[in-house]
């Protein structure tokens, strides 16, 4: 019965607007949008980069970058608390156990992803792209414009890849953001809280306010991309 009843009262705080909660929402949202925003403005253009040029060390570059692929967010977390704790080379910044470092640890988990994903959508279509390239002539800039431009509908699916690991990710954000309330809490620090605190309906309903959300951006892009077909 309590449980049900905890389970109701976290949709009805959802529903009613209850500021915590929303505050939560809002910064899973922006920490997401954020983290994966740097993420593809640096990664569509270093997988296009590799895509198109030869250099030496690409086979070992790109190896190491499919590693990267699978960095376990606790070490992740680990490499930015070091750097932004109080003996760390970025210590007297003071952005530890704050948004600002939440984004870094997500963007070391999310920028590998989206070169790997970036670079391979390339090269499966590098012969058609290729020759548009030899036919106008273009610029170098321009060549890497054309080649995210004509995979962009693989780009699309990079993006919401990138989005969903920042989404659901927890262990980084924990150990450098703190979950401390009304400052670095966010979604899925929320659940683990509730969890641990045996609050497992209000655990749950957290849950489905976050898939609720990964479904309506995800509703978004399907749009974009629908449409784009058209």
């Amino acid at each position: 019965m309590d449980d049900m009843t905890t389970f109701e009262s976290v949709f009805a705080a959802f529903i009613s607007g209850d500021g915590e909660l929303y505050r939560i929402l809002g910064l899973t949202v922006c920490m997401t949008l954020l983290s994966t925003g740097f993420s593809l403005l640096a990664g569509f253009p270093t997988g296009a980069f590799m895509a198109s040029c030869s250099f030496p060390g690409k086979k070992l570059l790109r190896r190491i970058i499919q590693t990267c692929m699978s960095l376990p967010p606790v070490v992740a977390g680990l490499l930015v608390f070091l750097l932004l704790s109080r003996r760390g080379p970025l210590g007297s910044m003071q952005l530890l156990f704050s948004l600002p470092a939440m984004v870094i640890a997500q963007f070391l988990l999310i920028f590998p992803i989206v070169v790997s994903l970036t670079l391979s959508a390339i090269e499966s279509r590098q012969k058609a792209i290729n020759q548009t390239i030899f036919t106008l002539g273009l610029p170098r800039y321009k060549t890497y414009l054309l080649m995210l431009w004509e995979c962009r509908r693989n780009l699309l699916t990079v993006m919401l890849t990138g989005f969903g690991r920042s989404l659901s990710e927890v262990g980084a954000v924990m150990m450098v953001g703190g979950n401390i309330q009304g400052k670095t809490r966010v979604m899925t620090t929320a659940i683990m809280l509730e969890t641990n605190k045996g609050n497992f309906s209000a655990a749950i309903a957290l849950g489905l306010v976050l898939l609720l959300l990964a479904f309506l951006i995800n509703a978004i892009a399907n749009h974009f991309q629908e449409a784009d077909h058209d």
